[in-house]
C-alpha cells in the first residue's frame, strides 16, 4: 500500500464542505487517488491541513491508513 495517501479509514463526507471528515479530500480527488502521479498527490496531501481548517473540520484520526 502507498504511504502517499491522507486516508484515516474515516471515509464520509460532509455535505456542507463536499470534504471527507477523515482526510480533506473530494469524492473526485479520491476517486482519482490511484491514477494520479506521486507528485499530483502530494501536492494535494499538503492542501489538506488548511483545506479542512478553512472548512472548520478537524482531523479524525482512524485506526489504519487507508487508499
Amino acid at each position: 500500500m502507498s504511504k502517499e495517501t491522507p486516508c484515516v479509514a474515516v471515509c464520509m463526507i460532509d455535505p456542507g464542505t463536499k470534504l471527507c471528515f477523515g482526510c480533506g479530500r473530494t469524492l473526485p480527488e479520491i476517486a482519482r487517488w490511484h491514477a494520479m502521479e506521486s507528485t499530483e498527490r502530494l501536492a494535494v496531501m499538503a492542501l489538506l491541513p488548511t483545506r479542512m481548517a478553512d472548512a472548520g473540520l478537524a482531523p479524525i484520526a482512524g485506526s489504519s491508513k487507508r487508499a
